[in-house]
C-alpha cells in the first residue's frame, strides 16, 4: 500500500471525528476511536499490530487518568449531596459581602469548577444567583455571567477537570505545574471577566424569567444543615496541596545529590503526592462529609457511588478514546510534517510564541467546529504534542502551550456546545440572547487569557 502524506492522514483523522459528531450526532467516544483506528491504518507499521496499538494507547491513557477522573465524579456528587458545595459558596458571599455578589458567584464558580464538572456547578449556583437578584435587585445578567465565566475558567486550565488532566497527560506536564500555573493565568483572567461581564450588564437589560413550567423556586437549606466550612473545603483543597508539594519538592531536588534530605522527601512526596492517592483521601474525605451530614445508610451511599461512577466513565472512555487517537497521530509522523512546514532560516524547530498562537487558534477552530471544549484540548494537544523538542527550544515552558490550548477551547462557544444550552435553557434566555452575552463574553475571555499565557511565558518561563 502506498503510504499517504502525515498531512493527509491527519485530515482524514480530524474530518472522521468531525464529521461523526456533528454530521452523524454520534457519541464522542465511537468517533474518536473510529478516527484513531482510521488513522493507524493509514500510518507507517506492521499491519497486524495496527489495531492492537489503538487498544493499547487506549489502557495506557485509561491507566494514566482513568482513576483521577473517576474520583474527581466521586468527590464532586458529594459536595453537591452534602451541601459542602453550598457551603463554600455562602463563605463566599458572607466574606465578600452581598453587595459584592457577583465576585462571590464569580469566586464560587472557580473553585467548585476545579472538581466538579462545568454543567453540575452551573446547576448549583443558578438558584443562588437567582435568589440573589430578587434579595439585592442586582442585574441578573451580570450574576449568570459572572457564575459562568468562572466556572468555565478553571474547568479548561486546571486538574482533575479531564480536559487539562488529558492536556498535561500528552505534553508531559508535571500535575502540579499545571494545577498552579494554570490558576495563575486563570486568576487575573478572571479579574478581567468581572469588569467585562459588568460593562456587558450595564449595557443589556435581560430580565429574571420564571422558571419552565411554572415550577416553584428551591428554596436553599439552613445553615445549620450544612457541613461546617473546613471538611467542605478539604476534598479540593487537600488534593492540590499534595499534589504541589511533591511538584515543589522535585523540582529543589534536582539540584540536590542523591543522600541529601530534600531527595529522601522527595520519595515520601513521591507517594503522598501521586494524583490517584491525593484524590482517593479527597473522596474518602468527601464520602465521610457526607455521611456526617445526611446520616445516609450503606446502601444509599453505594448508590451515589454508582451512579457517580457511571457519569465518570463516560468521560474516561471519551478522554482515553483522545488519547488512543493522539498516539496514532504521532505513529503517523504527524509532528515532524508539521515541523518541516514552519522551518525557515535554518530553524530546526517550531517554538516562541509561533507555537502558542498555533495551540490557541487550532483550538479555538476544533471547539468552533464541533462543540466540545474537551475533545478540542484532547485533539490539539495530540496534534501539537510531537513538536514539543525541548524547554530550551521552546523558549518557555509547556505548561503555558497547555493553558493556550485551554483558553482555544473556550473560544467560539455557540449552539452547537452543550454549555451554551445549559447557559441559555437554565437562565431563561433566548438564543439570540445566549450568543450577544455569553459566547462574546467567554470567547472575549479567551483572547484575554491567552495574553496572559504570552506574558507570564516571557517573565516566568519556567526553562
Amino acid at each position: 500500500m502506498i503510504g499517504l502524506h502525515p498531512l493527509i492522514i491527519l485530515a482524514i483523522g480530524i474530518v472522521t471525528v468531525l464529521s461523526m459528531i456533528i454530521v452523524l450526532r454520534i457519541h464522542a467516544f465511537l468517533a474518536l476511536i473510529t478516527a484513531a483506528i482510521v488513522v493507524s491504518l493509514l500510518s507507517p507499521g506492521e499491519f497486524g499490530l495496527k489495531i492492537t496499538r489503538v487498544a493499547e494507547a487506549f489502557g495506557t491513557t485509561t491507566g494514566k487518568i482513568g482513576v483521577v477522573i473517576a474520583l474527581a465524579a466521586v468527590i464532586g456528587r458529594c459536595l453537591i449531596e452534602s451541601g459542602a458545595a453550598d457551603r463554600i459558596v455562602r463563605m463566599f458571599v458572607r466574606l465578600l459581602g452581598e453587595k459584592r455578589c457577583a465576585i462571590s458567584l464569580m469566586t464560587s464558580g472557580f473553585v467548585l469548577s476545579i472538581p466538579v464538572f462545568f454543567d453540575t456547578v452551573f446547576y448549583l449556583l443558578l438558584p443562588l444567583a437567582r435568589s440573589m437578584h430578587r434579595r439585592t435587585k442586582k442585574s441578573y445578567l451580570l450574576l449568570i455571567l459572572a457564575m459562568g465565566v468562572g466556572a468555565s475558567i478553571t474547568h479548561s486550565l486546571v486538574p482533575p477537570t479531564p480536559g487539562p488532566l488529558i492536556i498535561a497527560e500528552t505534553l508531559g506536564i508535571d500535575l502540579g505545574v499545571m494545577i498552579n500555573i494554570g490558576l495563575l493565568v486563570a486568576v487575573p483572567t478572571a479579574v478581567v471577566g468581572m469588569f467585562l461581564v459588568g460593562w456587558l450588564a450595564r449595557r443589556i437589560s435581560i430580565p429574571m424569567r420564571p422558571l419552565e413550567g411554572g415550577r416553584p423556586e428551591p428554596e436553599p437549606l439552613p445553615d445549620e444543615e450544612l457541613p461546617g466550612l473546613l471538611p467542605s473545603l478539604l476534598p479540593i483543597v487537600l488534593p492540590v496541596l499534595m499534589i504541589s508539594a511533591h511538584t515543589v519538592v522535585s523540582t529543589l531536588a534536582k539540584g540536590a545529590g542523591k543522600d541529601s534530605p530534600i531527595s529522601s522527601a522527595e520519595q515520601f512526596t513521591a507517594v503522598l503526592g501521586n494524583a490517584n492517592l491525593a484524590m482517593l483521601v479527597a473522596a474518602a474525605i468527601a464520602l465521610l462529609v457526607l455521611w456526617r451530614q445526611r446520616r445516609t445508610d450503606r446502601q444509599e451511599i453505594m448508590k451515589l457511588v454508582e451512579s457517580s461512577l457511571m457519569s465518570g466513565g463516560v468521560i474516561i472512555l471519551i478522554t482515553a478514546g483522545g488519547g488512543a487517537f493522539g498516539a496514532m497521530l504521532k505513529e503517523a509522523q504527524i509532528g515532524p510534517a508539521i515541523q518541516n512546514m514552519f522551518v525557515s532560516d535554518g530553524a530546526q524547530h517550531i517554538g516562541g510564541i509561533k507555537l502558542l498562537l498555533m495551540g490557541f487558534f487550532v483550538a479555538s477552530l476544533l471547539k468552533f467546529a464541533q462543540g466540545s471544549s474537551t475533545v478540542s484540548m484532547i485533539t490539539t494537544s495530540a496534534m501539537l504534542a510531537a513538536l514539543i523538542t525541548s524547554r530550551e527550544a521552546l523558549g518557555y515552558h509547556p505548561v503555558y502551550l497547555g493553558t493556550a490550548i485551554g483558553f482555544g477551547s473556550q473560544c467560539g462557544n455557540w449552539m452547537n456546545d452543550s454549555g451554551f444550552w445549559i447557559f441559555a435553557k437554565m437562565s431563561g434566555l433566548t438564543e439570540v440572547e445566549t450568543l450577544k452575552t455569553w459566547t462574546v463574553t467567554v470567547s472575549t475571555l479567551a483572547f484575554v487569557g491567552l495574553g496572559f499565557t504570552l506574558l507570564f511565558a516571557t517573565i516566568l518561563p519556567l526553562v
